[in-house]
């Protein structure tokens, strides 16, 4: 059980730093807490709703990995290395991908609120 809370621990730290440091996350924290009550509105049931919350924590969680890998790249090489900027340009493909999935997911919750599907 002490390893369950001290892994909690870790996480609520490295999201408050994340939090308090990373304008992206920020962003994202906005879009979280404006999507859990917009999307009470927008679900037509409960499966919708996880889903559509979801796909904004998927988005959260994939800017979280994607800052970890830039900020280790700048720290195993702060220099510009054109290999590194592949590997932080690939993170930020992903992170990419995550806001398409999270645009297709809602604009298809939307579609169907409105009776369009």
């Amino acid at each position: 059980m002490d390893a369950l809370i001290a892994a909690f621990n870790n996480s609520c730290a490295g999201l408050s730093h994340a939090l308090r440091t990373e304008r992206a996350v920020q962003q994202e924290a906005v879009v979280l807490a404006l999507a859990i009550p917009l999307a009470f509105f927008v679900a037509v049931g409960l499966w919708q709703f996880v889903a559509l919350v979801s796909v904004v924590l998927l988005v959260m969680a994939v800017e979280l990995l994607n800052t970890c890998i830039e900020k280790l790249c700048d720290h195993v090489t702060p220099e510009r290395h054109p290999m590194i900027k592949i590997v932080k340009d690939m993170g930020s493909a992903a992170v990419f991908c995550a806001l398409l999935i999270a645009g297709l997911v809602w604009l298809v919750a939307l579609a169907e609120r409105l009776g369009l599907a």
